[in-house]
């Protein structure tokens, strides 16, 4: 039911929730963790750049013709079948609530920054937890607030980010730009290494698309804002890379914890950047753990409407799907505890990585499902005219995504098919569960509704 706390997001918002999930706080310390492979890190950038419109233009096209709440989950399940959308959603599940603990983490650094003095364990964890449990309100007030959220963090983390990126480029110096090619072996060899650091600066393009249920006229609006969030996403990622290579000197860039702050320093001079970036940084994780908790929430949600995954996670109040949203909390905020309670940063790690790999899982499927519906000829998928077109996209995201699976390294794609792999039972116990509540309507049906049927095969035959 419509009331005023729920709100479809326009195709502004829907904008921003696919900006602001794919800017989180990695952005802030990206120069200085490519600055050490040298400039040809930026042609790596350009790349996968490319790539990840591709991905985006790949979801736009998929939303046209499922513009529903699920996003790569309907589109493997359409297109694979259940066990592929099961796989699908559970690996998205996964990385959303792991990341949001990351992020949360993340936040407590910068909040250091702002709020200097003597900190503690105890007093990291609550700043940590509130920066999880904020955003969860957010969402438990419904999607008018999410949106709303949303809009304002995305506005005040970009304008700061974009001044930088432009001014810097008026205190552009070539000569702190260093080699081009720093390391060891080939420049090709450099760009793949920078690339693999790289890979996972675009997860997020899928935002629009996971909620396309929430967003006003979908067929038009997800593929617009998933483009429109995945280019704006990349202009402050390029523009902000190349003034920070051009305003800090190579040397001091490549040992540098806070590059940005760097950069504005060297600019205007002082040392008020550390403050200004910190703030900036804050504010871009906040927006990014709203946007990724609505996130975590939408795949279960429309497993769930299939029967393939438990029923709570349809729950729903004031657009948006409470009890993922509590879920994902709980699960986000215990393994924050573990991080600061416990001391054992292995296991955090561990996790970690495998979020890196559980990312690309639903991203490969949606690929392949495009791929499937071009092939097979499904004219009620695609639109004959574009087939060239689109089937060129495709194998450009299907390739992009297959480099982000590489680039995750072996320990995180071990550590993430075997939890993958682990889901194999929770898809085998919701699988039971359907078969048992159908088993009794086939019972009741007697053996002339099961004759019927060992009859249709051969009637169709005949």
């Amino acid at each position: 039911m419509h009331d005023r706390h729920t709100r479809r997001f326009g195709l502004g918002t829907a904008t921003c929730l696919v900006m602001g999930n794919i800017i989180g706080g990695g952005i802030f310390l990206l120069p200085a963790s490519v600055a050490p492979f040298g400039t040809v890190s930026l042609v790596a950038f350009g790349v996968l750049t490319l790539g990840a419109v591709a991905l985006a233009l790949v979801f736009g096209r998929l939303a046209e013709r499922h513009p529903d709440t699920g996003g790569p989950y309907v589109y493997a399940r359409e297109a694979f079948g259940d066990f592929a959308g099961f796989l699908s959603a559970w690996s998205y599940w996964t990385m959303t609530w792991v990341s949001n603990a990351a992020l949360a983490v993340a936040a407590v650094g910068y909040v250091h920054v702002l709020v200097p003095g003597h900190a503690s364990a105890g007093t990291d964890l609550l700043v940590a937890l509130a920066a999880l449990w904020l955003p969860a309100l957010a969402n438990f007030a419904g999607t008018r607030y999410v949106g709303a959220v949303q809009l304002v963090s995305t506005v005040l983390k970009f304008v700061p980010l974009l001044f930088i990126a432009v001014v810097g480029l008026f205190f552009f110096d070539p000569h702190n730009l260093g080699p081009f090619h720093a390391g060891h072996g080939s420049a090709l060899g450099g760009m793949s290494a920078a690339a693999a650091l790289l890979l996972y600066s675009y997860v997020g393009v899928e935002s629009a698309a996971m909620s396309a249920g929430e967003v006003r006229d979908p067929e038009r609006n997800v593929g617009r804002a998933t483009v429109l969030g995945t280019v704006g996403a990349a202009v402050v990622y390029l523009l902000g890379t190349v003034a920070v290579f051009g305003t800090v000197a190579h040397t001091k860039l490549v040992n540098s914890t806070a590059p940005f702050s760097d950069a504005v320093n060297a600019m205007f001079g002082g040392h008020w950047g550390g403050t200004l970036v910190a703030g900036a940084a804050v504010v871009s994780i906040i927006g990014a753990l709203n946007g990724w908790t609505l996130m975590s929430a939408q795949s279960p949600y429309a497993a769930a409407k299939d029967g393939l995954f438990p029923a709570p996670f349809l729950i729903k109040r004031r657009g948006v799907p409470t009890f993922g949203v509590l879920a994902a909390g709980i699960l986000a905020s215990a393994l924050t505890v573990v991080n600061y309670v416990l001391g054992t940063g292995g296991v955090f790690q561990i996790l970690v990585l495998i979020t890196t790999f559980s990312a690309t899982v639903p991203y490969l499927l949606a690929a392949g499902a495009q791929v499937y519906f071009l092939l097979t000829g499904r004219r009620d998928q695609v639109r004959p005219a574009r087939f060239a077109r689109d089937l060129t996209l495709a194998l450009a995201a299907f390739g992009f995504t297959f480099w982000l699976v590489a680039g995750a390294g072996y320990a995180a794609i071990y550590q993430g098919v075997l939890f993958l792999f682990a889901g194999i039972l929770v898809y085998a116990w919701m699988a039971a569960r359907r078969t048992a509540r159908q088993t009794p309507t086939a019972d009741a049906a007697g053996p002339e509704a099961a004759r019927t049927d060992d009859q249709e095969p051969a009637r169709l035959a005949g």
